[in-house]
């Protein structure tokens, strides 16, 4: 007798690439090398459309983000499409481009929260990670409008070789800012991150201090601030369960309407992804070959196959396998039982090896006609 598989169930977030345009340049930046122009981008009929669909689909949380959200002229109207679908809508943004009459709108809209990334603490550092003269203090000046507009606030702070040293810093800017939780978060290796991750990848020794200032830093602030913490992959002997697994949790919609398991996941060959111009996001869902090619465990080999973590870390990441390894199936060779371990002490020794220049995120010239 077949057993039939157990119903897949819906996902409870979404994150909606409004653009891939930002005043900012951040070299670890994991959006793809090559950015969707503006002619691509969705309108706004389509992405409330969008909307609607994630809600009927099971999607609890939708995160608004980019590039930066705020370089669409509708977002607003996006916003309150997302909340009369009654979603929660969570803002990622830089803070630039949003005045006070603009988060006015976005709060009456219904904007539930504000994500605002943070580069460092020192202004002549983060306008330099950033790439963009001024952003320091066009971000605090951000978060005391958002704080008399009534929005509550998280600090996204990603860190790497450049501002691994101020983590204890930034975790007190947060709480200065009138943040209820900052989220510190290594960089991760696709996209810009990967074309940099010899500028960015810090030592084992300062991945051990920030891990260890966050762990002392969450029992002193118990009750003022929350701090999430995403750990440095290449120094752990297990990999994170990304996306609490592929095609399990959550999903992506780029710019330009692609639908996609994770944020990196176009980097994969072989893989079709489907685009919410064509089809429903439940059939997307559901059905397209992309989100089926890593569901469950049925795809994975040795070691994963027969190991009891495989439905704790699901294999790890299938782009970092991809990246270190060639092949999206193999296990994530930040796994101690990866036979392809050595790769990722190799990219660490790589990385220290010395300095290297910083490539920020822009866009590349447009292809000539």
């Amino acid at each position: 007798m077949t057993i039939a598989p157990p119903p897949l169930a819906p996902p409870l977030g979404l994150l909606a690439e409004l653009t891939h345009r930002c005043p900012l340049a951040c070299p670890y930046c994991s959006n793809p090398l090559d950015l969707e122009r503006r002619s691509a981008e969705l309108d706004t009929a389509t992405w409330l459309r969008v909307f609607d669909e994630a809600a009927a689909l099971g999607v609890l949380q939708l995160h608004l983000s980019g590039g930066e959200p705020a370089s669409r002229p509708d977002l607003v109207a996006l916003v309150g499409g997302a909340a009369k679908a009654g979603l929660y809508t969570n803002l990622i943004t830089s803070g630039i481009g949003l005045d006070r009459a603009r988060l006015d709108g976005l709060a009456a809209a219904g904007l539930d929260h504000v994500q605002l990334s943070v580069q460092h603490v020192r202004e002549d550092e983060a306008d330099r990670i950033a790439g963009y003269r001024g952003a320091h203090a066009k971000k605090r000046a951000f978060a005391r409008e958002l704080a008399a507009a009534g929005l509550p606030l998280t600090i996204n702070a990603v860190i790497h070789r450049a501002n691994i040293d101020a983590v204890e810093a930034l975790v007190a800017e947060a709480v200065t800012l009138g943040a209820r939780r900052i989220e510190v978060a290594h960089a991760q290796y696709y996209g810009w991150g990967l074309k940099n991750r010899a500028a960015l990848m810090p030592t084992a020794a300062q991945a051990a201090a920030a891990r260890a200032s966050v762990e002392r830093l969450r029992e002193e602030l118990r009750g003022a601030i929350v701090i999430d913490y995403v750990a440095a992959d290449h120094f752990g002997r297990f990999p994170k369960p990304c996306m609490s697994g592929w095609g399990r949790r959550s999903l992506n919609v780029n710019p330009a309407g692609r639908v996609l398991p994770c944020h990196a996941a176009e980097t994969i060959p072989g893989l079709s992804f489907w685009n919410v111009q064509d089809r429903s996001l439940k059939e997307i869902w559901e059905q397209s070959p992309a989100f089926n090619a890593f569901r469950g465990t049925d795809w994975m080999r040795e070691p994963c196959a027969s190991c009891a973590r495989k439905d704790i870390d699901f294999g790890g990441c299938r782009c970092q396998a991809l990246a270190l390894t060639g092949d999206a199936a193999n296990t994530d060779p930040v796994c101690v039982y990866s036979p392809a371990r050595a790769r990722v002490a190799a990219a660490v020794e790589e990385a220290q090896g010395g300095a290297a220049d910083l490539a920020y995120r822009r866009y590349q010239p447009a292809p000539a006609a």
